[in-house]
């Protein structure tokens, strides 16, 4: 599906009256509670907008926002459309095609690494869900917080963290992101304000709630001028979760500049999201707490980047949280231990035509804004940029045994260190069971 310039502009809808408007000529259509699959249009910020004349008690959100269509039809430019009519200039969309390139060689290196017995434990793959890690990260700043899931490499890159350290992670050695102690689940910068992969589901919501919290709190009590968002990615498996729903009404009480991100790839391992949870509509349960709720196709950078540009925007003026949710897949099994035979062929066959690179190639192509020599540079430097990596965390030295105890106890000297000043572990007989602690 190639990323749509011309989509419109969707009125908000009734949740008590919320019913399917099926027009065939439209480029989108309103979302029915039995509706799930589907993107959503370019955004009106009024979409965003939480009715303020009501007192709290009466906040039951009455309209909630979303729209949805499995297939969105793409509506070809005019020939006399101006530029002012692109959703993106040249440079934004080498920017965009750029990070998202680099996330999928990087994923891709990865398995093939991980088969040759570079990598160990569970490593689990992006591929395919590019456009959401793109189009949200991309619009932040070195400030500003993200907090991922077990599937954290990508969110990584896209923040800044440099490929070498990425990979040396995965490969266990002491020049990784976290020296080699954190592996593919749980990568974390602090240089670049990455917070951490977290390897079971919710974990991640509490942490970037108190990193929302902390940014209110020095500018608010400590009065420091400080406006950092913090971003929580986490899957649809997760919105089942009591740390969700227990995040969702504290960031909404205390208008904490965070936006919730659901990474919504239909399934949660080998169960379908569509049987999993009562109501597979997740962007309802923002208006729920009184946030705004949005429905974004997934695998459209566009569309995500512009929902993702108000949402960013609206917690960086204070005006409190908002869950969107954005509908994407992924093309290879839940890790690279899953053989992926639980999905059916036809949906990933369909969802593979949709590829969100290919997309954006194609809308750049359409719009004359790069030359097929320009992308296929960008490619030539990111495969190279990977292959580099690669050749780093092989040669990289594997952490000293000494540093197994570090980042443990915030007080090694309790447990980690022995009388004589060295590590215990250094002493053989620790790793035998006979050293006296």
């Amino acid at each position: 599906m190639a990323c749509s310039a011309t989509a419109q502009i969707i009125q908000p809808l009734s949740i008590n009256s919320a019913r399917s408007v099926d027009n065939s000529d439209a480029c989108t259509k309103t979302l029915s509670p039995s509706s799930f699959l589907g993107s959503t249009p370019r955004i009106n910020k009024k979409l965003f907008a939480v009715n303020k004349s009501i007192s709290p008690l009466a906040r039951r959100p009455t309209t909630v926002f979303a729209v949805s269509s499995d297939v969105v039809k793409e509506k070809k430019l005019k020939s006399n459309s101006s530029l002012s009519n692109l959703l993106i200039t040249k440079k934004e969309g080498l920017e965009l095609y750029e990070d998202m390139y680099l996330g999928r060689a990087f994923e891709d290196m990865c398995a093939q690494m991980y088969y040759r017995g570079k990598m160990f434990g569970f490593v689990h793959l992006y591929n395919g869900q590019e456009a959401v890690s793109t189009g949200f990260i991309k619009l932040l700043k070195k400030e500003d917080y993200v907090v991922s899931t077990y599937r954290d490499h990508v969110h990584s890159l896209s923040k800044g963290v440099p490929a070498r350290e990425v990979m040396s992670e995965l490969f266990g050695k002491t020049t990784g992101c976290c020296r080699g102690q954190g592996g593919s689940m749980h990568m974390f910068s602090k240089e670049h304000n990455v917070l951490g992969g977290f390897a079971f589901i919710g974990e991640g919501i509490p942490v970037a709630t108190g990193a929302a919290f902390t940014s209110k709190y020095k500018r608010e009590v400590l009065k420091e001028d400080c406006d950092e968002v913090a971003l929580a990615f986490f899957g649809d498996g997760t919105c089942n979760n009591g740390q969700f729903f227990e995040c969702l009404n504290m960031a909404a009480l205390w208008k904490l500049p965070i936006v919730f991100v659901v990474e919504n790839n239909l399934w949660a391992i080998g169960m379908s999201h569509v049987r999993a949870t009562s109501d597979p509509q997740i962007w309802k349960k923002g208006p729920a707490f009184g946030m705004p709720g949005i429905h974004v196709d997934g695998m459209d950078v566009l569309k995500v980047r512009e929902v993702a540009k108000e949402a960013i925007d609206r917690a960086r003026r204070g005006e409190g949280p908002t869950l969107v949710e954005c509908e994407t897949y992924r093309f290879r099994g839940h890790s690279l231990a899953d053989p992926d035979e639980l999905r059916d062929p036809a949906e990933k066959a369909h969802y593979a035509t949709r590829d969100p690179i290919t997309a954006l190639k194609k809308y750049m192509a359409e719009n004359k804004l790069v030359s097929e020599a320009e992308l296929k540079a960008i490619d030539k430097k990111i495969d190279e940029l990977v292959e580099d990596a690669v050749e780093f965390a092989d040669k990289s030295p594997v952490p000293a045994r000494s540093q197994l105890l570090e980042n443990v106890f915030a007080d090694p000297r309790g447990f980690g260190i022995g009388p004589n000043g060295k590590y215990r572990c250094e002493d053989p007989k620790f790793t035998e069971g006979t050293a006296q602690v």
